[in-house]
Parts: C-alpha cells; sequence; structure tokens
C-alpha cells in the first residue's frame, strides 16, 4: 500500500515540480511543494521496501517435544 501511494505522491510532486499544472496558493511555492511530495513519495517507496525485506527474513522456530 505504502507503494502505490509513493507513486502517486511522486507522480504528483513532478507535476508541480515541472509546471505542467500550476496551482494558485499565495503561501506556497509550486516548485517547492513538488519537491517535498516527490521526496516524501520517494521516503515512502524506500520505507516500505525496508519493512516488507525485514517482514520476509523474520524466521519461525517451533519445537515439538
Amino acid at each position: 500500500m505504502a507503494i502505490g501511494l509513493g507513486i502517486v505522491l511522486i507522480a504528483a510532486g513532478l507535476i508541480l515540480l515541472l509546471d505542467v499544472l500550476t496551482v494558485d496558493l499565495s503561501f506556497i511555492d509550486d516548485s517547492a511543494l513538488g519537491g517535498i511530495l516527490l521526496a516524501v513519495g520517494v521516503l515512502a517507496i524506500g520505507l516500505s521496501l525496508v519493512v516488507n525485506q525485514q517482514r520476509s527474513r523474520h524466521k519461525v522456530v517451533e519445537e515439538r517435544r
């Protein structure tokens, strides 16, 4: 789920960063918002991959007596 969210954030960030779409907000710059969304999207994908990798390394040992 976090990978999909990361992809959406990266796409939205690139749209704003490359001035494909302009948002008229007086308190924030479009390029700055695009850069922030891009960085958060990359971070979300990276964290998701790390968490999934740790989850797959988990071993369960069952001992029967």
